[in-house]
């Protein structure tokens, strides 16, 4: 009871202090000082995090510490949206529009290696195998900065102009096979709406950029990434009589190789990157028998429709004719994971100027386009929206020896945190401020 009288006096205090003034430069300065003030606190709650991480729609208790922090900030709080998911609503004091603000809340089958004091020790069985469980791309890191912003902005929300939706997600990496999930679930139940979201912001914090760097991208910054399965269908024979049947693991060799070649020649590789990976092939059981089937899995990255239109086509008709020049069949299934995260144009150019403001212009730096995925895609598909880069490699530290994203040696520099969470507090207060009654943007998927 005493944590959230003490909140809800300091929301009030400096509500009431802050609105004497009017001036967005005063509020930012009185919210730089309350999100330096908070930094420990931040930490603290990333290690918390950290130690006790979740996999996708499985963030019970990463989303009640969440919900009972809002709470404790006095906003209207939803749980269990999109599964584990949480919103809250903060009402500033003056008319505006919604800006939503997003952070991901789930952890990968990763077993960590890092020798930090609060390295997770959570085991788990995934896809049949025992694992452990880390936060290996940084979602620990995102929930605590956005619980820090969320305090910042309650103890300013006299000064507000508009309304603010905090949206914590699970299953950003994907939700468990036979579950909907993550961002589109939660855009499917609604999240954008009621009230209905005017542009919505979201950072990830990069284990291979350095502390106080900021990073974007307009336009395509992540890649769309869609899954694909090949099942190559042959004729079992004896491994000492190939003639005798139809061999589907030579077979997928060939198409291994055919499909090298979508890139390096059917991609215009100056308008568009493009990746098509082969992850896994699985066939036969015994030295001396031919099987009747392989199976082959994989994943395709575009920045583009028209590109992955493409990568499609191609990869079903490689397949297909690799295998019938073969005698065998080939069953082609591609599944549309993530669309592409698309910075609105618009709205980059309007709000890098605060991001610069603040870390300074030598700081912030434009990114090239990134081969991985971000199911933010698909909030920025119905609102527009602007994704960035938070910097959380140590200072000094090369970036060969800096260990990437989803690896067991993944591992992020906590200094980093507070100018994040200054960087979602000011670029909400400017949106906010320089708001003319409708958005000078629009949505990539209304395209």
């Amino acid at each position: 009871m005493r944590q959230i009288t003490t909140a809800l006096f300091t929301a009030l205090l400096f509500g009431e202090a802050l609105s004497t003034s009017g001036q967005t430069p005063a509020l930012k300065t009185r919210m730089n000082q309350i999100a330096d003030g908070l930094e420990k606190k931040v930490v603290a709650w990333r290690r918390d995090i950290h130690q006790t991480p979740e996999l996708g729609n499985r963030e019970f208790q990463t989303a009640a510490k969440v919900a009972a922090h809002l709470q404790s900030l006095g906003m209207d709080v939803k749980t269990n949206v999109a599964k584990t998911g949480v919103v809250g609503i903060l009402k500033g004091g003056k008319p505006g529009p919604v800006v939503a603000l997003r952070a991901d809340m789930d952890a990968l089958p990763v077993t960590e290696r890092v020798n930090i004091p609060f390295k997770s020790t959570v085991e788990t069985e995934f896809n049949g195998q025992k694992t452990g469980v880390m936060h290996a791309c940084g979602h620990d890191s995102h929930v605590a900065i956005l619980m820090g912003v969320a305090e910042v902005l309650a103890a300013a929300k006299a000064d507000l102009k508009g309304t603010v939706k905090f949206i914590f997600q699970p299953a950003e990496e994907g939700p468990p096979a036979g579950e909907e999930g993550g961002a589109q679930l939660m855009v499917k139940e609604g999240v954008l709406e009621n009230p209905k979201v005017d542009a919505i912001f979201g950072l990830h914090i990069n284990s291979q950029t350095e502390v106080g760097t900021i990073k974007y991208r307009p336009g395509a910054t992540m890649a769309a990434v869609d899954q694909y399965s090949i099942k190559l269908r042959g004729k079992q024979t004896h491994g000492a009589a190939p003639w005798a049947g139809v061999d589907p693991i030579v077979t997928s060799a060939q198409v291994v190789m055919g499909l090298q070649t979508i890139v390096s020649r059917n991609v215009t590789l100056t308008d568009n990157a493009a990746v098509v990976t082969v992850g896994a092939i699985h066939g036969g059981i015994r030295q001396n028998i031919i099987p009747e089937e392989v199976n082959m899995i994989g994943t395709i990255r575009t920045f583009s429709p028209e590109a992955q239109s493409l990568v499609h086509r191609r990869v079903s008709e490689i397949a297909t004719n690799i295998a019938e020049s073969a005698g065998a069949k080939a069953d082609v299934k591609i599944d549309i994971m993530y669309p592409v995260t698309y910075n609105d144009p618009a709205l980059t150019d309007q709000m890098v100027p605060t991001l610069e403001a603040l870390a300074g212009a030598d700081n912030v730096k434009i990114t090239p386009a990134q081969t991985g995925a971000e199911d933010f895609s698909f909030f920025q598909q119905k609102v527009p929206g602007f994704f960035f880069f938070l910097g959380g490699m140590p200072k000094g530290r090369k970036l060969e020896d800096a260990a990437p994203h989803h690896t067991p040696d993944f591992y992020i520099d906590e200094s980093g945190f507070t100018l994040g969470v200054k960087a979602l507090s000011h670029l909400t207060v400017d949106y906010m401020e320089q708001w003319k009654g409708s958005s000078t943007a629009s949505a990539r998927g209304k395209k």
